[in-house]
């Protein structure tokens, strides 16, 4: 039987390809974005208590109750907009699930989308999936900045969406607060829907501020917000995360998330709602990443990279161009062969996939890790 493909041109993901190649050549793994040292052991105690507690059947579709009233608790304490526990705030198996149901949801054939890139790499297919047409702004270095007049101008009476990442992965930007603005004025202007992916919103650095869409009435209410439990807690392959929205479009949401997965992991939501009684836990995760990106780009001082901080994420842009003339793909996968370094060439997130000779490297990992990585990399 030949079954036509609903995605011909999708091929393997560039973080699959790269985490192979690592294991392969036993390459210091800087690609995919996970922690390489554990989750919090009071976290982990408090799975294992849920499940000898019984927590080990479905947990309700929305999400744990408690749960919901924590994340609630903490979106308005950080951001002053309520969304209500009982009809807001739907936990989800990761926030590429949140994303996936957003546009499962939301996108009909025909219906444009904007996305700025380099963009991660779940936007355009899932757009893709289900009929949309992507329309890409290609963001630049150095600054990766949006210029809104072309995001204006690409807007036609087709868009339906548009998707931000905020702190923005690869790059390590933020959008500001006039950024944000001008994405409620256009937003309302023309009467589209947001998804804002801020998977990294607590992982923020030099004093900035994560501007998320529940910050601005007018946008909140037609805005989608993803986050990611994994990214937040060390323990991306626990796959939680949680979407929240208006009730009018929650209710769109969870008539599709019912049917992609019903619920999530009970008894670590569960754990959650008690971890996230303690603001601590997320407050102070800026302060612990700087560390290791001060670390990691005092160890790269000197070095033939040209290197622009970043604002946010666990990510750092490494610009090589003063050092190979290859592209980024090709740079990439000779680090890893050669010098058994495994990084993200980020030309495959780019409108066209333009290289800009930037890799990108994950600095959420131990000390040693970075220190063995930093001096193979500066020798270059």
């Amino acid at each position: 039987m030949i079954i036509p493909s609903k995605l011909p041109n999708i091929s393997t993901s560039i973080f699959s390809v790269m985490g192979q190649m690592a294991a392969e050549y036993e390459a210091i793994n800087l690609s995919q974005g996970f922690p390489n040292f554990p989750s919090d052991p009071a976290l982990n105690a408090l799975v294992d208590q849920a499940m000898r507690d019984g927590f080990n059947q479905y947990a309700p579709m929305q999400g744990d109750f408690e749960l919901r009233m924590e994340i609630s608790k903490k979106i308005e304490n950080l951001y002053q907009h309520f969304y209500n526990p009982e009809t807001e705030i739907t936990i989800t198996a990761g926030a590429t699930q949140a994303i996936f149901t957003i546009i499962a949801a939301t996108i009909s054939k025909g219906d444009e989308v904007i996305i700025f890139t380099p963009a991660y790499d779940c936007y355009a297919p899932t757009v893709q999936l289900f009929g949309g047409k992507i329309v890409p702004i290609q963001l630049k270095p150095p600054s990766y900045g949006v210029d809104w007049k072309e995001v204006s101008d690409k807007i036609s009476s087709k868009t339906k969406m548009i998707i931000i990442n905020s702190p923005h992965n690869p790059s390590g930007m933020l959008f500001s607060e006039e950024d944000m603005l001008e994405l409620q004025r256009l937003a309302e202007k023309n009467d589209l829907l947001v998804l804002s992916d801020e998977v990294y919103e607590h992982i923020i650095f030099d004093g900035n501020v994560h501007q998320s869409a529940s910050k601005f009435d007018a946008l909140a209410n037609r805005s989608f917000i993803t986050a990611s439990f994994g990214k937040t807690f060390h323990n991306t392959g626990w796959k939680m995360g949680y979407c929240a929205a208006p009730e009018y479009l929650m209710k769109e949401f969870q008539k599709v998330h019912q049917f992609v997965v019903f619920c999530v992991n009970h008894p670590i939501q569960k754990a959650l709602a008690t971890y996230l009684k303690d603001a601590n836990h997320y407050l102070k995760l800026s302060d612990f990443y700087q560390q290791k990106r001060d670390f990691f780009l005092h160890l790269m001082e000197g070095s033939n990279f040209k290197i622009i901080p970043s604002k946010g994420t666990y990510f750092q842009m490494l610009d090589f161009s003063e050092i190979s003339t290859e592209n980024d793909i090709a740079f990439a996968e000779r680090l890893t062969k050669e010098l058994k370094i495994a990084t993200i060439p980020t030309s495959v997130f780019n409108e066209g996939k333009k290289d800009f000779k930037q890799i990108r490297v994950c600095f959420a990992k131990t000390d040693e890790t970075l220190a063995e990585a930093a001096k193979i990399l500066s020798e270059l």
